[in-house]
């Protein structure tokens, strides 16, 4: 297939994102490309990332040092711990700014690896290679990283643009389709954001995309990654309009804090519960016409779940929902922030709902 290549251009650094087949195979061509040279790399790589996609990035990646961290990536590793072991290994090996570091792996990966990056001597190189549907449309763009804590999740981090991103569809392949369906929370977020011919691609070709046929899974991360790069562009460390990228993740992010970052539930599922929420949040506050809400929550029920809200979550759980949701950092006041949804590329981003309220509309939602 052909590959595709999109220019980030932020205030603190320009880079590209690379999407195609085959692109682990030729990464020295492609750091060769970007003019990108390093004498030391340490890859941080996933444990459930396909043993041959960890042998070709080392064996093509031709650099004098190489030292590999293979962890397991989960939400509760994605803390302080193993930001600290990462460290300790560039601190050991006598890392400069100018090595890099390089994460293979999904969003977890990525977001760990990142914020190692940004504060290892207060900032050394970083490439991303993401291997999961989510990490290649939505958390490998826009300078995102952290790690979570006791009060929630991504909590502790920063804004730390990588040097590339590589995005290699090949790897998908390797996927699970509860995975698929993850990254595809994303992919029908970013549609809801721009537009209505957006979601109609989706909508029209929600089996071939869940099924990663050519071309449509291609430019359904094509369209996600083109969108991300506009709103990261203007408004790189979320002051205003990259806030509407959070569309389901306010309701999302506290649904897996509460869950303890469970296997239960992961975090393109929980954005898929998010979604829902927002859009019904939406159309109750009489801000959501009758068909867009329709045609939203129809594709929603298209969508298979490995468990329903209602198997996850009880009334008597609520009131602790709701208090991680208070700790969003998004929030400014004693209200919570959420993300509302009026069309297809209309977004209202400054919601600000009081804890009574929400409380009754979670109620609602259980009841449905």
């Amino acid at each position: 297939m052909k590959i595709h290549k999109i220019h980030i251009n932020t205030k603190t650094k320009k880079y590209s994102i690379f999407i195609g087949s085959k692109l682990i195979s030729n990464i020295n061509k492609i750091l060769l490309s970007q003019k990108l040279y390093f004498s030391k790399v340490l890859i941080v790589i996933d444990k459930n990332v396909p043993s041959k996609f960890r042998s070709k990035l080392i064996k093509n990646l031709k650099v004098n040092i190489k030292k590999t961290y293979i962890f397991n990536a989960n939400e509760r590793n994605k803390s302080q711990k193993n930001v600290d072991l990462i460290q300790k290994i560039l601190f050991k090996n006598r890392f400069h700014r100018d090595d890099c570091v390089i994460a293979l792996g999904g969003g977890i990966t990525g977001d760990l690896v990142g914020y190692s990056a940004s504060t290892y001597k207060r900032g050394i190189n970083f490439i991303n290679i993401p291997t999961t549907l989510l990490s290649q449309v939505d958390s490998s763009i826009g300078g995102k990283t952290g790690i979570n804590n006791s009060h929630g999740k991504n909590l502790v981090g920063s804004f730390y643009q990588p040097n590339l991103v590589i995005s290699d569809i090949e790897v998908l392949r390797s996927l699970n389709s509860r995975e698929i369906i993850c990254g595809y929370a994303e992919i029908l977020k970013s549609s809801l954001l721009d537009s209505y011919k957006k979601f109609e691609y989706l909508d029209k070709n929600f089996n071939d995309i869940i099924n990663l046929k050519q071309p449509f899974i291609a430019n359904a991360i094509l369209n996600s990654c083109k969108l991300k790069k506009e709103i990261v562009e203007k408004d790189e460390t979320e002051k205003n309009l990259r806030k509407v990228l959070n569309l389901g993740h306010t309701f999302a992010h506290a649904y897996e804090s509460h869950l303890g970052f469970s296997s239960k539930l992961n975090h393109g599922e929980a954005v898929i519960f998010g979604i829902k929420n927002a859009v019904n949040f939406s159309y109750d506050s009489k801000i959501l016409k009758n068909k867009t809400y329709n045609l939203i929550i129809n594709h929603l029920k298209k969508i298979p779940l490995n468990k329903s809200f209602e198997e996850l979550f009880k009334l008597k759980d609520i009131n602790k929902i709701i208090s991680f949701m208070k700790s969003d950092k998004k929030n400014n006041s004693n209200n919570i922030n959420i993300i509302l949804i009026k069309n297809f590329g209309i977004i209202k981003k400054n919601s600000q709902i009081d804890q009574i309220s929400l409380k009754k509309f979670l109620i609602s939602e259980l009841k449905k």
